[in-house]
């Protein structure tokens, strides 16, 4: 009887888990139609007053994404208020949707990674896992690692679709 050989250990791919680069810290979405009057528009004075007795210290260290989820008028100067208050506190503050906030962050996470390290390598870009993913993070993976790698295939290391090859 033949020994088993584990072929995909053996190997030199690189798997590459984007779960790695999730952020740890809360996410927190502030949406200003909370503020609005009769849900329309802002009215300053009111608006003022939230931002003067709201607790901003509840987003100490936390991902905060700030927007209006209802077609209304939102004044820009409305939204300064809320990153003005919130500046001293939140670890990130971002102008958008919860969904607009994660692909924002996967790509200041993968804008920081070391793509040298990749040069000739053949790399799986794991696809599933416990954490979500947006689908812009597999895109600029793949825009990253390109003009570098030798392949770049997704999935599992025993089970991968090609993405690319180097010719």
């Amino acid at each position: 009887m033949s020994e088993i050989v584990n072929r995909v250990a053996q190997s030199n791919i690189i798997t590459l888990h984007l779960e790695d680069f999730y952020p740890k810290e809360e996410r927190v979405i502030i949406d200003i139609k909370d503020h609005l009057w009769q849900g329309l528009a802002l009215k300053e004075k009111n608006f003022r007053e939230f931002i003067n007795t709201h607790h901003w210290p509840q987003y100490q260290n936390k991902l905060v994404a700030v927007h209006c989820s209802a077609d209304a008028v939102v004044p820009t100067w409305a939204y300064m208020l809320v990153a003005a208050a919130l500046q001293p506190f939140a670890k990130e503050i971002f102008f958008g949707n919860a969904e607009m906030l994660e692909i924002f962050l996967f790509n200041k996470a993968l804008q920081k990674l070391n793509v040298e390290e990749f040069k000739d390598a053949k790399v799986v870009v794991k696809g599933c896992g416990n954490k979500p993913i947006p689908a812009s993070a597999y895109l600029q993976i793949t825009a990253l690692l390109r003009p570098l790698v030798k392949s770049i295939m997704f999935g599992e290391a025993c089970s991968t679709v090609p993405v690319y090859k180097r010719k």
